[in-house]
């Protein structure tokens, strides 16, 4: 049986799929047909049902809720790890104006929610390829800019000021790890087909990081001129135990998410289980 599977090219999506695209464990009879998008693009895939296994926000995800259900491996949560709001100048916190035009990554990105619950006054957001945010910012096209994935270790070469890091301000409101994106799968398969894929997930999660170097010219490959530093950097970033296993904690700080997303009116009222049984 082939399922079509969306995930991102960048270093941690192909770091914890490599194993299991390329047959290095047991994959239980299923083989896979690869899509490689960026997140939001992945997150519009998933609103359209096209893909059978997908990448998406967690803030995505409740928009699809009722059509995919969450795996517990793969899924990139943590401390130190959320997205950071940048600026020309430097800036702080209560510096930002309530008509400042913002570059984002994607509205359905958790990015963007985030800077809602931050910012809920700032309401001009463009949505831009999140890899165009920094020189939109440098060019004077937007005030502020949201950035995700590598950006985080680019930006100060570019002589751009961190305003504010939205994981860190998530922490101090909750204590939690940031939920980032997860692994979600085709709620109308069999209870067999999802119970294979979350186990071989995890498998391939777990190779990873048992042979680091195997799949490194895989990740390379689809790692967009990045160097090996930053590779690394984002691999260590965005792969740890949640990758491997959301558990109860992984599982909470979701919850949670979605709670406060909810309450803030970010997103609609879930009444689906997040997770699978």
């Amino acid at each position: 049986m082939k399922l079509k599977l969306g995930f991102s090219p960048c270093p941690n999506d192909t770091f914890i799929f490599d194993a299991m695209i390329h047959h290095k464990i047991d994959t239980e009879g299923l083989d896979f047909e690869v899509f490689y998008d960026d997140v939001e693009t992945l997150n519009q895939k998933s609103f359209s049902q096209e893909l059978d296994i997908t990448k998406l926000s967690f803030h995505a995800y409740a928009y699809c809720v009722n059509n995919y259900v969450l795996l517990d491996s793969g899924s990139a949560l943590g401390h130190g790890v959320g997205p950071l709001v940048i600026s020309r100048e430097q800036l702080g916190y209560g510096d930002v104006e309530i008509d400042a035009k913002v570059a984002i990554p994607g509205k359905f990105t958790t990015a963007s929610f985030l800077f809602g619950l931050a910012f809920p006054q700032v309401k001009d957001r463009v949505e831009m390829v999140f890899s165009e945010i920094e020189d939109a910012v440098l060019s004077g096209k937007v005030d502020l800019g949201l950035i995700i994935h590598e950006n985080r270790f680019t930006y100060q070469q570019k002589g751009l000021h961190k305003v504010i890091d939205l994981g860190a301000f998530w922490e101090e409101k909750t204590g939690c790890a940031i939920p980032l994106g997860g692994i979600v799968i085709k709620r109308s398969l069999s209870s067999d087909i999802k119970q294979k894929v979350n186990r071989i997930i995890r498998r391939s999660v777990e190779y990873a990081f048992a042979h680091p170097e195997s799949g490194i010219e895989f990740i390379r490959s689809h790692a967009q001129a990045m160097d090996d530093e930053v590779m690394y950097k984002h691999i260590e970033l965005y792969v740890n135990k949640y990758s491997v296993d959301l558990g109860q904690e992984g599982r909470h700080a979701i919850e949670l998410m979605f709670s406060k997303a909810v309450g803030a009116g970010i997103i609609p009222q879930v009444k689906q289980d997040l997770f699978l049984s």
